[in-house]
């Protein structure tokens, strides 16, 4: 009987994948199962995955022709996982040694639908560990009272969905909306926290976050940052009216910051993307637009924004 299921997208990573599959190696175990989604590779990463089916028990791979995208490499290997327990890993990231074993023994330990875990954040050779914004520790907590305050940090601007361990007959919770092909995390995990019933967090950090990978949609001012929009559409239209604060100050905040990196998009981009912007901010109810105010700074790109100028 398989325990756990690891699902891998992974795109054109020669540079990575390596490390990510070793590492993989390193936390196997008999009952674990190793999903790997290549999709639409051009490079050697297929080749290097292929070079792993002898060292790494429990490997199956999927190789789509085409790519299409990280939400859906993510839910065809969903749609192949047979374990209890479900947990992601993207491909140029890598795991410490017995990592998985920990992240087993704590959800089986608490009992609940879910745990999320701390992750070290990996920028050349500097590594600096990241914490679940909640200090409560190793304790079963209903996820909804973890959505609010509005204006603090709370679990549901901590998307990463392999920063934690996921019951597999969560099920459609578990999905992504495939029609997204960046922030596609955000309505999974609002998603998540609304409908799931426990959770907890664990001071548990063995998961390797690589930022700054040149080609990842992070660093890439291409159309797909429009879906940026498409996914906060997504979460106001299922989202409750207490909760609607706490959407709309995030869409603002992340809004803002994408505005203050605009110089990585082409003109023309930047054109549409402020013009999306500006159409979300005014379908939004004034009252809720007053009630999360910023900072002076931040509110002032946003109000330029509206305004036009």
């Amino acid at each position: 009987m398989i325990k756990l299921s690891v699902v891998v997208p992974v795109r054109d990573a020669e540079l990575y994948i390596g490390d990510a599959l070793i590492s993989l190696v390193r936390n196997a175990r008999r009952d674990f199962e190793f999903v790997v989604v290549d999709d639409g590779s051009v490079d050697a990463t297929g080749q290097i995955i292929e070079d792993f089916r002898a060292d790494l028990p429990g490997l199956t791979v999927l190789h789509n022709e085409a790519p299409v995208g990280l939400a859906d490499a993510r839910n065809l290997g969903l749609s192949l996982a047979s374990g209890r327990y479900v947990t992601f890993m993207d491909g140029d990231d890598w795991l410490a040694p017995g990592y998985l074993d920990d992240l087993v023994a704590a959800i089986e330990r608490l009992g609940c639908d879910f745990v999320r875990v701390d992750h070290v954040q990996v920028e050349g050779r500097r590594r600096v560990i990241h914490r679940a914004p909640l200090a409560t520790r190793e304790a079963v907590l209903k996820p909804r009272d973890h959505i609010l305050p509005a204006r603090s940090k709370t679990m549901v601007d901590y998307p990463y969905a392999w920063a934690g361990i996921y019951r597999r007959d969560l099920g459609d919770l578990l999905t992504f909306p495939g029609h997204l092909h960046t922030a596609e995390d955000r309505p999974w995990i609002w998603r998540l926290h609304r409908q799931a019933g426990s959770f907890a967090v664990v001071s548990l950090a063995g998961v390797f976050y690589r930022r700054l990978v040149a080609g990842s949609l992070t660093q890439t001012g291409d159309a797909r940052q429009l879906h940026f929009f498409d996914a906060f559409d997504t979460v106001f239209a299922e989202t409750e009216e207490e909760f609607m604060p706490k959407a709309v100050r995030t869409f603002r905040a992340l809004l803002a910051h994408h505005l203050e990196l605009g110089e990585r998009f082409s003109p023309e981009l930047r054109a549409r993307f402020t013009e999306r912007g500006a159409a979300t901010l005014r379908r939004l109810p004034a009252g809720l637009l007053a009630e999360t105010r910023l900072d002076p700074e931040r509110d002032e790109i946003l109000n330029r924004l509206l305004e036009g100028r």
